[in-house]
């Protein structure tokens, strides 16, 4: 049975997936519980604040408490991500088979690693040998694990890099955008003449939304719908034509600190590094067909990206 308006959701995390995804449940009309460690800050029209800890199965259980649907997007720092996230997950997967809820987890592509240019879609061989794609596949297989074994409901959406509004801590975040606006330096990672995929962050969100209403779906991986990749280079370029002056680009050719990076993060990211070296080619054609969702055309996503950014700028003066 698909979900219906008097399900409550409950979104795990506040990040701009989290924050995106609790506004596109509520404007579908679900009853939706966003849920972070603080419980407070803005939230959609809609849409109620939680504070809650799921890093225990207690706190998770309060978290999740009455939901039909619960969407895991919880994140932590990246030098803390190996550590943390197997007991998240371990407290997340009790509370969900203790509440009878349907659980929806946003994923990475790190569990296939390196795939040398070739395209990922839901069957490319999970190859990771870093301990974050290791980490991130061991996750994924107990989640199909728990599945099979009849102990939880759940299903996977994978997302490439995020882009759009609200997206600040990505290579197509953060490190572009307010360079490109404001004339100062605009970061390149590795070959930005390879071709490499962005999800716009309300294709994560109409994805995994999709997921939550459609329960046929659940037991595997799905990629979540993200636009035909381009090379970062044809990106920027886009970027130069709606601001209408060149960008002042830097690419920096091993992991070092820059813009919103520093030392600690970039040192953790190294392993991933190959995200820009090879190209990074994801599929999403399964989930729009069978489901209907589909990516924002890129230039959509950059108009809308650039128009959040020029008032983000701004109020911060």
């Amino acid at each position: 049975m698909s979900a219906t308006a008097r399900d409550l959701h409950v979104v795990l995390g506040s990040g701009p997936a989290g924050f995106t995804l609790a506004g596109e449940l509520a404007r579908r009309g679900f009853a939706v519980r966003l849920v972070d460690r603080s419980g407070s800050g803005p939230a959609p029209e809609g849409v109620s604040r939680l504070k809650g800890d799921v890093g225990t199965l207690e706190g998770a259980r309060v978290a999740i408490k009455g939901a039909a649907v619960v969407y895991h997007c919880v994140n932590v720092a990246y030098h803390l991500q190996v550590d943390a996230m197997p007991g998240i997950q371990d407290a997340v997967l009790g509370a969900v088979e203790a509440e009878g809820a349907r659980l929806v987890v946003l994923d990475t592509l790190y569990p296939y690693g390196e795939t040398h240019g070739r395209v990922m879609t839901e069957d490319t061989p999970w190859n990771a040998t870093g301990a974050k794609g290791r980490m991130r596949a061991a996750l994924d297989e107990k989640y199909l694990a728990a599945h099979r074994a009849g102990r939880a409901r759940v299903v996977l959406g994978r997302s490439a890099d995020f882009v759009g509004p609200g997206v600040l801590n990505s290579t197509l975040g953060g490190a572009v955008f307010p360079g490109a606006l404001t004339g100062g330096e605009v970061v390149g990672l590795g070959d930005i003449d390879l071709p490499h995929s962005y999800t716009d962050i309300r294709g994560v969100a109409a994805g995994l939304t999709a997921l939550g209403e459609n329960p046929e779906g659940d037991g595997r991986v799905w990629h979540l719908p993200t636009a035909p990749a381009r090379t970062t280079r044809e990106v920027f370029r886009m970027i130069e034509e709606r601001i209408g002056r060149p960008l002042n680009i830097t690419v920096k050719s091993e992991p070092r600190p820059f813009g919103p990076f520093d030392e600690v993060f970039m040192n953790s990211y190294a392993e991933l590094f190959y995200q820009h070296t090879e190209p990074q080619v994801m599929d999403s054609t399964a989930i729009q067909d069978a489901f209907g969702v589909k990516p924002a055309p890129l230039e959509t996503t950059l108009d809308d990206t650039i128009a959040w950014y020029r008032i983000f700028l701004a109020s911060r003066g």
